[in-house]
């Protein structure tokens, strides 16, 4: 129906163009106004008639009291933008989400949600015609979907999905980008200004990519920044340690925009994209439960001391950062053909990788715009804030989500604070990153979990009306059990008791503890919200409240 009131209106307002137009040729016009009137006697002068000489047509007493929608100028709707086109999109991924969730296809599900909400944010961006519905639409979807349980959908599915994200200024490194002339000037004050470690110098390159960052590139330039808030004074912490610039902190924004689990084409992973081979060489191990190359702490350590080895090699800061880049065999010989031991003279004579001709200007175009973050709008960010935790060795495999069940943390916010672990469990002797403040209760605790259980067992904190068979229930398994797991002395727990919950690796996958579901639901919200407002980045930080103050299976309050 509207589209048949959009094509009527089309063509009225084509035909109401047309006249429009013909009035713009005075012979047209006249001919047109006299083509009605009889043809004039011959010797006669033709009859014309002027609009002054039309009779008044009086209002029409029987419409004035009709509604203003009846008599007034109709209004066309909105039309549609390739934003509602992708909302209509995403609202079809959703629907066909449900319909895997009813059947019980966690995997579809899941994936269907996913897009779903992947292309609403897209839609954020295209400008969709109503923005308010838009909105509306957004938070109720967001809100449906965990209505059906993220949890339930299988909370530790995220981390046993292993996603990766693409670095976010791989492809402009195998780009030029235009200088703006005005910027060449006031660079050059800018350096003599700017106290640095790094030497700073600029041309052609550098302008270019700080002209680049300062437009098109400036939301990727923005998000980095905001989001190395969480790792940014840890990397400090380091790069101080290890006697390295503070200013090579870019070189994890040019590589990964401090995303701990970006990949790239060439199969370099991590925060600071190393290879395999390279990581292994600086002590970054892989499992197939775990890839240390995707820690934060670990690969910034193993990054500081690649580059001071590099650095003593060259000699020439310049130098170390391309053979980051390309490695340093590949510099090695570039000096050799040519002779020389100088950056700016190897691009020059183009013996060097594209991507590495232009990867030290921008490390150095990143620094020069952030050290005068008044002049590119940099002030005044909003930072994420500092990740804290503390640091659990587990003795035996242990499921993470026993260890959310223990520290009500959402599985998915504990996986975030835990990139490196490649699926749901953590080996032996593995370093776990908990929430800070849980680090010794916790240990406590599994300590009493049998440790042959600690892969596929849960816990669950007692609500308030909640029995024992309510709770056996929710987890697939018996009061029998549960009573002989937890050592209960009473018949029923009381609210507050932290419970053993024996289950099968099945049921442990679908069976969501409450204040996960709650968790979830909020932490993924707040995450979509600030989404759409600027870059993904979801909120790892915050203390979960302690699982009890008793070590023991069953605490009373």
């Amino acid at each position: 129906m509207h589209r048949r009131k959009q094509t009527f209106w089309s063509y009225f307002v084509l035909a109401a163009g047309l006249f429009t137009s013909a009035g713009c040729a005075v012979n047209r016009q006249t001919k047109f106004q006299t083509a009605f009137l009889p043809p004039p006697r011959h010797g006669e002068p033709a009859l014309r008639v002027e609009l002054a000489d039309l009779p008044v047509v009086q209002p029409n007493i029987y419409l004035k009291d009709l509604p203003a929608s009846l008599i007034g100028t109709p209004q066309l709707p909105p039309r549609k933008t390739h934003g509602d086109a992708l909302v209509q999109r995403a609202e079809s991924h959703f629907e066909r989400g449900k319909r895997y969730y009813q059947a019980q296809d966690v995997a579809n599900a899941r994936r269907e949600f996913d897009t779903a909400v992947d292309l609403m944010l897209e839609a954020s961006d295209q400008n969709p015609a109503d923005r308010q519905e838009y909105e509306r639409r957004m938070d109720e979807m967001v809100d449906a979907i965990h209505r059906y349980d993220l949890a339930g959908l299988g909370a530790s599915a995220a981390v046993d999905e292993g996603k990766f994200e693409k670095a976010p200024l791989e492809d402009i490194l195998q780009m030029t980008f235009p200088v703006d002339p005005r910027l060449k000037d006031r660079v050059k004050e800018q350096i003599a200004a700017t106290e640095s470690q790094l030497p700073l110098s600029t041309n052609d390159a550098v302008l270019g990519f700080i002209n680049y960052l300062s437009n098109r590139g400036h939301r990727t330039m923005v998000a980095g920044i905001e989001r190395s808030g969480r790792y940014r004074p840890m990397i400090q912490r380091i790069l101080t340690e290890e006697g390295i610039p503070q200013e090579l902190i870019h070189l994890a924004q040019a590589e990964s925009g401090f995303i701990p689990r970006a990949v790239s084409r060439k199969a370099a992973v991590g925060m600071w994209q190393f290879v395999k081979f390279r990581g292994n060489e600086y002590g970054l191990a892989q499992t197939p439960y775990t890839d240390d190359r995707l820690d934060p702490e670990k690969a910034t350590r193993s990054a500081a001391r690649h580059l001071h080895d590099l650095y003593n090699e060259f000699g020439d800061w310049y130098l170390a950062i391309a053979a980051y880049n390309c490695g340093p065999g590949v510099v090695e010989k570039a000096v050799e053909r040519t002779g020389y031991a100088d950056f700016w003279e190897l691009r020059a004579r183009g013996v060097l990788p594209l991507e590495t001709t232009n990867y030290v200007p921008i490390i150095l175009a990143m620094t020069i715009m952030e050290k005068n973050a008044a002049e590119y709008g940099l002030e005044n960010l909003q930072m994420d804030a500092p990740l804290e935790y503390d640091t659990v060795s587990v003795a035996a495999p242990t499921s993470l989500q026993l260890v959310a069940d223990l520290t009500e943390m959402a599985p998915t916010e504990l996986a975030q604070i835990n990139p490196a672990m490649l699926h749901g469990i953590a080996p032996a002797h593995y370093d776990l990153h908990v929430p800070k403040g849980t680090g010794s209760q916790l240990a406590a605790i599994l300590e009493h979990i049998p440790a042959e259980h600690r892969d596929s067992w849960r816990a669950h904190r007692v609500g308030g009306s909640e029995t024992l068979a309510d709770i056996a229930r929710r987890f697939g398994t018996t009061p029998a059990a549960i009573t002989a797991a937890s050592r209960l002395s009473a018949s029923q727990p009381v609210e507050g008791d932290v419970l053993v919950i024996p289950v099968s690796q099945r049921s442990r996958a679908i069976a969501p503890s409450a204040t996960h579901t709650a968790r979830a639901a909020q932490s993924t919200h707040r995450s979509a919200t600030r989404t759409r407002a600027s870059a993904t980045r979801p909120k790892t930080t915050g203390t979960a409240r302690p699982a009890h103050k008793n070590p023991a299976m069953v605490a009373q309050r």
